[in-house]
């Protein structure tokens, strides 16, 4: 027996497909008899009384992942007659007839609730939707931001204008022509104004615990997140540290903390040496964090130190001015216009933030990871054992253009929070939909983990569209206009491979904070002052090649184990180092020297690999990963010679240098 051909047929309508094998194809020669899955092939044989058997070509597909999988296999050593002909035609044509289609949602007509809006596309989300505790608010969260989505990947060349200027004066960062707007002359309410309560809030009560006036601006009713966080204890160690939090408080917040995480990849369809052992992450996002409770104490923390926090207000519009910003948003309570004056705004919104997409001209994010999932209880210690994680888990090949993967955290009590994501990239036809991907969730579920549907207690939804941006270096991505700065997944900050955004901002809040003190001492407000307080680092961009490898490129058919088998290579190697590596690596922290011998191995275990990773990411992308790669290496040598003494140098000079020149003493602390 011999395969001969594997194709992911992007259709969850299995039985259609089973149908058109059986009565629509023509097999080009031999005899085809159908077989209750798809049907056989063999030669007809010259002499119909001889007793040897012809050899025989079997078809048949199978359902999993909401996705049609079809196998041809040889049961002979002999080859069919015309063999390689009928699996060409076949291929061709089965595409033609099944081809890639980007379902966009409903529109949800007047007078009518989002259940009854969805029910007939997305039948399996609206039923368990409805069990959630705020399923239909939550739902209606859903859908808002998969429209507000898709509208700013739409049209990238025209992105909804929401930064205003206070003059006709033209901004060098920024070529858009941008209308005058007139307004009073006023002194400043605040000094920090944050759109976004989420991540935001924690920057906030940092700003606001050095003497800052800050004003906090939320959609939502603040301390509520459509999220939950992971974390270890080493990267929130951090924010203890600089007074944050207590170390009480920290423990506080923690629902649980697991002994072990695991990253296994589906190999049933690599060959030997394309298949990967466990990969152990016991210190990798290992703590469950009450995200709701750590936004509150934040919340509390910012009160405490004179800040003020506006939520139910939904952002519209930012006016610069030559000395202040004024923030032009609209009471959702109410609908009263909210008017707000501050120094300068920090743009906290996310992936629908609207300045995000208008400072980079509509491209202000490459990829994306639409993420589903819910925090649930019935899943029993039968199935898993809650005090380990699934950090990273796949249980099946590319499914309708995309590589599904599993992440389930354990929770309060008998909680568990679980996730499905892909890795995807940003494309107008194919912008990446939670919906779908929910429809696939709450479909696929018992096959990832098995368990009863209906048995399951459903206690909060979690969702979101994670975006990341593909760095050459620092300047190749803008994060801030004048007065303007984006920190957070505004400004792509999360890891490239588990793309953690919570995570990255801990990792990189405390010298966000020193950047950021230092430019409004000196009121560097400019855009090009606040661009060095980017989080821009040489070895997270260099490692974007590896998620560019998980993405299924829009229309484009790959071997349906492509990604399963670079995703075993790369952490196969992982799971043969020392544990020290795959956390450096996963945390955002590996070398130079460490990275080199890593690819090396990969290329070793797999000389196909770069071979894969040109067809995925294109001739382009692979030019712009070597300009990155020169950036890394660059910064490694740097490093090796200024490192050790530089940095101190600088300290010991810093009184004569910020006193000489702020501006220098700000790029200066930005790049030491």
């Amino acid at each position: 027996m011999q395969q001969l051909l594997y194709l992911e047929i992007p259709t969850p309508n299995t039985d259609s497909v089973r149908s058109w094998l059986r009565d629509r194809f023509a097999a080009p020669v031999g005899d085809k008899q159908l077989t209750p899955d798809g049907f056989t092939i063999s030669d007809r044989p010259a002499d119909p009384t001889s007793e040897t058997s012809a050899p025989q070509l079997c078809v048949f597909v199978w359902s999993l992942q909401r996705t049609t999988y079809l196998k041809a296999f040889r049961w002979s050593e002999r080859a069919v007659k015309g063999e390689s002909q009928i699996l060409q035609t076949l291929t061709q044509q089965i595409r033609d007839a099944f081809p890639y289609t980007y379902s966009q949602p409903p529109a949800i007509a007047p007078g009518t609730s989002i259940f009854e809006s969805l029910a007939s596309q997305y039948p399996l989300t609206v039923k368990y939707f409805q069990q959630f505790p705020n399923g239909e608010y939550d739902l209606n969260r859903v859908y808002w931001w998969e429209q507000r989505w898709r509208e700013s990947v739409k049209n990238p060349q025209q992105p909804k204008q929401v930064i205003y200027r206070e003059s006709n004066s033209s901004n060098p960062s920024n070529p858009q022509s941008i209308p005058a707007a007139i307004a009073e002359s006023t002194k400043p309410e605040y000094d920090l104004i944050y759109l976004g309560g989420a991540l935001g809030v924690i920057h906030a009560a940092m700003m606001a615990k050095l003497g800052y006036r800050v004003c906090l601006v939320e959609r939502l009713i603040f301390g509520r997140m459509n999220r939950e966080w992971n974390i270890s204890r080493a990267e929130f160690e951090g924010l203890v540290e600089f007074g944050l939090f207590t170390q009480a408080e920290f423990e506080s917040i923690i629902l649980c903390e697991y002994v072990d995480g695991f990253n296994k990849f589906f190999d049933g369809n690599n060959s030997s040496h394309l298949k990967a052992d466990v990969l152990h992450t016991p210190t990798v996002l290992n703590v469950a964090i009450n995200s709701n409770k750590l936004l509150h104490i934040c919340g509390a923390k910012l009160r405490e130190y004179g800040g003020e926090i506006i939520d139910q207000t939904e952002f519209e519009k930012v006016i610069v001015h030559g000395d202040r910003v004024t923030i032009k948003a609209r009471n959702l309570t109410n609908d009263q216009h909210v008017e707000i004056t501050g120094r300068m705004l920090v743009d906290a919104m996310g992936s629908a933030s609207a300045i995000a997409q208008q400072i980079n001209y509509g491209q202000a994010f490459d990829s994306v990871c639409p993420t589903v999932g819910a925090v649930l209880e019935g899943i029993g210690p039968d199935v898993w054992d809650a005090t380990y994680g699934d950090v990273l888990f796949s249980h099946g090949d590319i499914s309708r253009g995309r590589q599904l993967i599993w992440e389930l955290f354990p929770g309060d009590g008998k909680e568990m929070a679980v996730y499905l994501f892909h890795y995807h990239q940003v494309h107008p036809e194919n912008p990446g939909s939670m919906l779908d991907l929910y429809e696939d969730f709450f479909t696929i579920l018992p096959e990832y983990r098995r368990c009863d549907m209906d048995k399951l207690v459903w206690k909060k939804a979690t969702f979101g569209y994670i975006p990341g941006h593909f760095s050459i270096n620092a300047n190749s991505r803008r994060i801030a206009f004048d007065r303007l700065l984006g920190i957070g997944d505004a400004a792509s900050l999360q890891s490239p491979l588990v793309f953690t955004g919570f995570g990255s901002l801990v990792r990189n809040l405390p010298r966000l904070t020193t950047l950021l003190d230092t430019a409004l001492k000196h009121d560097l407000l400019a855009a090009d002052d606040l661009e060095q307080i980017s989080a821009y680092q040489s070895n997270i961009a260099v490692t974007w090649l590896f998620s560019k490898g998980m993405m299924v490129p829009t229309g484009k058919h790959l071997p349906p184990e492509r990604i399963n088998s670079m995703l075993n290579i790369f952490f196969g190697v992982m799971a043969d180092q020392p544990q020290a590596v795959s956390d450096r690596f996963i945390k955002d922290r590996l070398g130079w020297l460490m990275f080199n011998r890593l690819a090396v191995i990969a290329a070793t275990k797999n000389p196909a690999l770069i071979a894969w990773i040109w067809e995925m990411a294109g001739a382009g992308e692979m030019t712009k990963w070597l300009g990155s790669y020169a950036a890394f290496t660059g910064s490694a040598i740097a490093n090796a010679l200024l490192g050790g003494w530089l940095p101190q140098s600088l300290r010991r000079l810093q009184p004569w240098i910020e006193a000489k020149s702020p501006k220098l003493w700000l790029r200066l602390l930005a790049y030491s």
